[in-house]
């Protein structure tokens, strides 16, 4: 592909996608104007919107934070041992080409091989750790949103709101009930 119409595919990409986000915006902003609608349609004009950002929750949260400390407890030998093979296998790299040009054919294909397993060991142990610490911090995390949901569903109950968002463009202060959620999960 040369380098014009290698330029025109990821315009056409970029625009495509684009294109998504602004559908995919329209999508977070219809459930407040149809309830805004909804409000000025019927004369209510008591419907109550809160908003929820989750991520700060999972971020700011007493329950968010103990669990990261205690997956990176968890995981920290683990980490380290992967990083102290990586170094192993850095240095015997580098051992390897400056003796390169001295060595035989035989010890040099032998070396590259070494080189090869130790480098498909570390990917594959790399691999398995992400796997681990993924799934580790997603049980976590999923036991942290659950809670996050009852803090939820019990403010507004309690606090009389009709519709609690999740995810939108742009939220006022006014109806961010975030820092309510995570008073409520800290205790």
């Amino acid at each position: 592909m040369n380098n014009t119409s290698n330029q025109n595919f990821i315009l056409g990409k970029l625009q495509s996608l684009l294109v998504a986000a602004a559908v995919a915006s329209s999508f977070a902003i219809a459930p407040v104007a149809l309830a805004q609608d909804a409000a000025e349609t019927t004369g209510a004009q008591n419907i109550k919107i809160g908003f929820v950002n989750t991520e700060k929750i999972l971020r700011d949260s007493k329950p968010a934070k103990e669990a990261q400390e205690q997956i990176e407890q968890e995981f920290g030998k683990r980490d380290d041992e992967l990083q102290k093979l990586a170094d192993n296998l850095r240095k015997k790299y580098e051992d390897f080409e400056k003796n390169a040009p001295v060595m035989s054919d035989a010890d040099r294909a032998k070396n590259q091989r070494e080189l090869t397993d130790l480098d498909t060991e570390l990917q594959r142990k790399r691999r398995e750790f992400q796997e681990d610490f993924n799934r580790r911090r997603n049980d976590a995390f999923s036991t942290i949103v659950e809670k996050a949901n009852v803090a939820i569903n019990d403010l507004a109950e309690s606090e009389g709101y009709d519709l609690i968002l999740q995810d939108a463009v742009t939220v006022s202060d006014r109806v961010d009930i975030t820092d309510k959620v995570i008073k409520v999960l800290d205790k």
